[in-house]
């Protein structure tokens, strides 16, 4: 029989707890810290001690339950207590004007009721379930309607409450605290920094690291990462006859700081839509000294009654709110150069190298020209004086030259003859855009290979990274992406950088990728043309890697999605013999080379073709194109007029402008997330009208498109 705790140890944990809790309040939600590191860490080791020796103290809303939690299998599924809606958007005053005017037709108050403006974090929505003042559940927004559980994970950032605070008005016996979890620009650039130093890849940006942070497997990742938190919504279960205790968003932001929560302190009232431009207006002047991302405002009509006689757009979308969202940043500096670099397929990839410039509160040096027909299309000369565009995170470009009349020019700009890293005659294959380097044994396309190889999308070879790479090719310890399975302990220990730990947590992690199958090896190797989607294709039609290299150009031309440009590649690359010899060292070596053979799955999404374009926000291309052939869909690489649906990512492309032309309905992640139960919405309700014997509603040619092919908020 456990023996029972002193009522004086008791008293002492819950103390502690108090202590801790109220410490990481001040620090986190108030930016108003009044203990050092030094005290906090003796208050939460205290606590910790007394908790080991009596297991009873440990509550669920300890501190030190935020850390610690064994990895998980995968992330479970979770309803959220009623849909988080998307929002629509506003690109200008006349805009956002329109939209109060559209309310007022509706609730004519709107116009005097006042507003609630809030910056708009680029951020990841989650759900905060709290019972009787404790936190019971976190989720992810998910499809609007069912995220998933990431509990664990949420518990480890600090800011957010285990228990809510005593104060304010009473809050909900059960609610679900939404907000949106971010990641500071200066914690994404030290954490950068430091996975660099240690040779792990980098993150591209503080919105898709945050997202992969909150839904990691293992907790204690999640606890390493510099995830922060702010509150802006409570949704209670439409079952339960309790309200909240407040009537408007403002007074609900002051019970959510009451609560212990963090709200936005830019967040404030305006009396009108003239008060809300002139917010909109400031701050995007200043928003780019914040340490973290914004893309705009969200505006909400301030009381509540307001919110229910306003309601809803087709399930989705409040009436009550909207995004006003800026437009991208611009700015004007010098072109220094235009630089070349060779990419793992040899591609020859301009770029530009600019007098520094600040766009949206970051120091711009370097811009994408994409091509040498667009830079040829756009004028862009060395010297000119050039408009730069930069959107979030998007990587930035050069819109086009700024051109006086009369103006002294340099002569056009022409691709090299010769690859700058080998010497190689480039090649330009008729009817591409890009000029490559042939030379499969080019240093950059060696190394831009195994970076490649070794990247999350293909083997996700954990602690693998750029910079360890390339010491791995200078020492000579690489010479293609087979002998990474080669390294050996004692090759490691003799590097700079490497201990005993660091060097069997990377072997480990080459170990492990030997599992990762064919469809992954196969996009590894980085053969022209062949994206995650056809190396899938290809792996489940052929089940082996010698069918596929053994195949003629009309034997993968009949595998269905994979075209001839990508078969032509695939063969010329298999007909090399020394690809085939790095095929043979991988099998040497024990990597899969497998497949299970199989038909697509069958489901709701059965007869829909699919393509995606740029990136999106969470999910990986092979993501998302998992998500629609689990449901009977189908991914192709390019859009035509029997295409259902093209999935927009940021940096969209061609197939974009064409998905336009020919009236392709465009979705957003978030959009695709949801199409599954839209689908089955459909289906019941057409089943339910030939139940009752009603004629079926004339169908349109397309399936309806959407409003916005840009991603919208959540809340």
């Amino acid at each position: 029989m456990t023996p029972p705790v002193p009522p004086e140890v008791a008293a002492r944990a819950a103390e502690l707890r108090e202590q801790i809790e109220h410490a990481n309040h001040l620090y986190y939600a108030l930016d108003a810290p009044t203990l050092s590191d030094q005290e906090w860490d003796r208050l939460f080791h205290e606590l910790k001690r007394l908790e080991e020796e009596h297991p009873q103290l440990r509550t669920p809303d300890s501190p030190t339950q935020r850390v610690g939690a064994e990895p998980a299998s995968k992330l479970e599924k979770t309803e959220h207590l009623a849909p988080m809606l998307s929002l629509d958007n506003a690109f200008s005053p006349e805009e956002l004007r329109a939209w109060e005017q559209r309310n007022a037709r509706m609730a004519a108050e709107v116009v005097t009721a006042g507003y609630d403006v809030e910056p708009k974090i680029d951020g990841l929505a989650i759900a905060l379930t709290y019972e009787e003042g404790v936190l019971v559940k976190g989720a992810t927004r998910g499809n609007g309607t069912i995220g998933e559980d990431v509990t664990r994970n949420l518990r480890t950032i600090r800011e957010i409450p285990l228990r809510l605070r005593a104060g304010g008005p009473p809050a909900p016996a059960r609610m679900e605290v939404r907000g949106e979890v971010y990641m500071p620009l200066s914690g994404f650039a030290e954490m950068n920094a430091r996975r660099s130093a240690e040779g792990l890849s980098t993150f591209a940006n503080p919105r898709n690291a945050a997202a992969g942070a909150v839904r990691q497997l293992d907790p204690g990742v999640t606890a390493t990462r510099p995830l922060r938190f702010f509150a802006y919504a409570v949704q209670l279960d439409p079952r339960s006859t309790e309200r909240l205790p407040v009537t408007t968003q403002t007074e609900l932001l002051a019970a959510l700081r009451d609560w212990g929560l963090p709200v936005n302190p830019l967040a404030g009232h305006r009396d009108d839509i003239g008060g809300v431009l002139e917010y909109v207006e400031k701050f995007e002047s200043t928003r780019g000294t914040l340490d973290y991302e914004v893309d705009g405002v969200v505006v909400k009509v301030e009381p509540f009654r307001l919110h229910e006689e306003l309601g809803v757009v087709g399930g989705r979308e409040p009436r009550w709110a909207t995004a006003y969202k800026y437009a991208p940043d611009l700015a004007e500096t010098t072109l220094n150069s235009i630089e070349i670099n060779v990419g793992r397929t040899g591609a020859l990839n301009p770029y530009a190298v600019l007098e520094p410039v600040e766009i949206g509160g970051v120091v711009v040096k370097l811009a994408t020209l994409h091509n040498e027909e667009d830079i040829q299309r756009k004028d862009i000369r060395v010297g000119d004086r050039v408009i730069v565009k930069r959107a979030g995170e998007v990587i930035p470009q050069v819109v086009g030259p700024v051109v006086a009349e009369g103006q002294a020019r340099a002569e056009p700009f022409v691709m090299p003859d010769r690859c700058p890293a080998c010497g190689t005659p480039v090649e330009k294959p008729e009817g591409e855009a890009m000029v490559f380097c042939p030379n499969s044994a080019c240093p950059a396309r060696i190394y831009w290979g195994v970076v490649h190889f070794a990247s999350r999308s293909a083997m996700d070879i954990r602690g693998l990274g750029e910079e360890r790479i390339r010491v791995f090719l200078e020492r000579g310890l690489l010479h293609d992406v087979a002998d990474i399975y080669a390294l050996t302990e004692e090759h490691l220990l003799a590097l700079e950088g490497f201990k005993e730990k660091s060097a069997r947590n990377l072997l480990d992690g080459i170990a492990a990728s030997k599992e990762r199958g064919l469809s992954h090896v196969l996009f590894g190797l980085g053969v022209r043309h062949v994206g995650e989607h056809a190396a899938e294709l290809l792996a489940r039609h052929y089940g082996s890697i010698d069918g596929i290299l053994d195949a003629s150009v009309d034997e993968l031309v009949a595998v269905h999605g994979i075209g001839r440009s990508t078969a032509e590649a695939l063969h010329a690359w298999a007909a090399i013999e020394g690809n085939r010899a790095v095929v043979r060292k991988l099998r040497d070596a024990g990597v899969v080379l497998t497949a299970a053979r199989g038909e697509p799955a069958s489901g709701i999404f059965t007869g829909h073709t699919f393509v995606i374009t740029g990136t999106l926000p969470t999910l990986t291309r092979g993501e998302a194109t998992e998500f629609v052939e689990s449901r009977g869909g189908r991914v192709t690489g390019s859009v035509t007029r029997k295409t259902s649906f093209l999935v927009v990512g940021e940096d969209a492309g061609s197939k974009l402008a064409k998905a336009q032309e020919l009236g392709v309905p465009q979705l957003t992640e978030e959009q695709l997330q949801a199409l599954p139960d839209q689908l089955a919405a459909d289906q019941a309700a057409a089943a339910e009208r030939a139940a009752a014997g009603e004629a079926e509603p004339e169908k349109p040619k397309r399936a309806k498109k959407p409003k916005k092919a840009e991603p919208v908020p959540s809340e």
